[in-house]
């Protein structure tokens, strides 16, 4: 089936300043985001994108255009919004200090049984979780009747929004979710099977992506790309 490129927006000021900035209108990237979003845009200039989708935030937004601009292939594929992919709904913790939040009665919540939060005037984890899953799902089954499973494409979106899609593939319940570290900039790519998924790349912020390319062989030993069949012995 086709690959799903999860890709965390550039860093912005709020990230900088350990403000929750949740749906907080007119976040954009600082120049480190920005440089983020053209070092992506390069990593996966040559990927030959079916789809580029967004959070309708402008970080993500302008993240996005980044990777959309640097494609290779002609016409270029725009930026399509999907609000299954916005970030947390977080509520009145909206725009406070990272700092200052860690001294609520919520936050151990928050860490320890995530699933079980319901943000105060927002939007409960379990929720986020639910909408984004339907949201990769859905691209993913059209770019795959499309273009078949050697379909690529990307999905702009959040931390923590991302950490529940990665959690769901790698079979983890939401309460385990704190465990994954998902960076601005950082990339991670899943492959969804007809029985499994497959986490190919995890909080990937260097390494070639080459290898994802449109009709890249494996190597032998190596699973071969729609197989819902793990390699036996790790592959080669």
């Amino acid at each position: 089936m086709a690959l799903a490129i999860l890709v965390r927006h550039g860093r912005t000021a709020a990230n900088v300043d350990g403000v929750l900035a949740g749906r907080t209108p007119g976040i954009h990237l600082d120049e480190a985001g920005q440089a983020q979003a053209v070092v992506l845009g390069q990593r996966l200039a040559g990927l030959h994108l079916a789809r580029v989708v967004s959070s309708p935030l402008e970080r993500t937004l302008e993240t996005a255009q980044a990777i959309a601009r640097a494609q290779e292939q002609s016409p270029r594929p725009r930026v399509r919004r999907d609000k299954g992919l916005i970030e947390c709904g977080y509520g009145e913790w909206t725009g406070r200090r990272l700092k200052d939040l860690a001294k609520q009665k919520l936050w151990k919540t928050v860490q320890q049984h995530p699933s079980a939060v319901l943000f105060p005037g927002g939007e409960s984890m379990a929720e986020m979780q639910i909408r984004a899953l339907a949201a990769v799902r859905r691209w993913n089954a059209e770019v795959e009747a499309e273009s078949g499973s050697s379909g690529i494409w990307v999905a702009v979106s959040h931390g923590d929004v991302i950490k529940a899609i990665v959690a769901d593939a790698l079979g983890l319940h939401l309460d385990q979710f704190q465990r994954i570290v998902i960076g601005p900039g950082a990339v991670c790519v899943v492959e969804y099977t007809a029985h499994r998924p497959f986490v190919l790349h995890v909080n990937d912020t260097g390494s070639d992506l080459a290898a994802l390319r449109n009709g890249t062989r494996p190597a032998k030993g190596r699973r071969r790309r729609g197989s819902s069949d793990a390699a036996v012995g790790g592959g080669s």
